[in-house]
């Protein structure tokens, strides 16, 4: 027959016995939920990671895009800004080289139609007509009177560039047609055409 102490004792071990179950639990149960919630962690960490690895790809892409078109944009620029010095050069020479045509020997021709567009430009049936020296002589103006059926004669030497000014309507309209004026007007025409030319192009 058992004792009271034994009973005390015994009740004390299914005690021990049951709290040591009940910890054993608890710990099994903490132990998923922790590992639960680290590889939750680690997934988000996951998840982060490629997130903060794809933004940084396509920022990288986005600069390097950036970079390439800004490249891309100065060597274009340089190339025109190039191209532009070239085309200078030419015209500039292209200039120089005006007051060798008034010693071609049809530059009496030259002259006269210099002034045959300035006047038919003008419509006007009298004017002075500014010129150089040389287109002075060159130009029978006489000759242009009789085709044009009007009065025209000589104004002022022109002092600077080759060709003529027309001036009519007592000086209100007038008409620059210098070899100067008209290399500026049709420099902008020209430009594409020069440029193929002097790069081996068909204008």
């Amino acid at each position: 027959m058992k004792t009271e102490a034994q009973d005390i004792e015994l009740l004390g071990r299914a005690i021990m016995v049951e709290a040591q179950d009940e910890a054993n639990q608890l710990q099994a149960e903490a132990k998923e939920k922790a590992d639960a919630i680290l590889k939750r962690a680690q997934a988000e960490a996951e998840s982060e990671r490629k997130i903060i690895l794809d933004r940084a790809r396509q920022d990288a892409d986005r600069l390097r895009s950036q970079s390439s078109a800004t490249s891309q944009l100065k060597g274009r620029s340089s190339q025109l800004e190039q191209r532009e010095k070239i085309l200078n050069g030419v015209f500039e020479e292209v200039k120089k080289q005006l007051d060798a045509v008034k010693k071609r020997p049809d530059y009496n021709a030259i002259a006269a139609m210099l002034v045959r567009e300035a006047l038919t430009q003008l419509n006007v049936t009298e004017a002075e007509i500014r010129a150089d020296e040389s287109t002075q002589k060159a130009l029978k103006l006489d000759e242009v009177s009789k085709e044009l059926n009007g009065k025209f004669s000589f104004g002022d030497k022109l002092e600077e560039g080759t060709g003529i000014v027309v001036n009519a309507a007592g000086g209100k309209v007038h008409y620059d047609n210098t070899l100067e004026t008209r290399l500026s007007r049709l420099q902008a025409g020209l430009r594409s055409s020069v440029y193929k030319v002097l790069m081996g192009e068909k204008a």
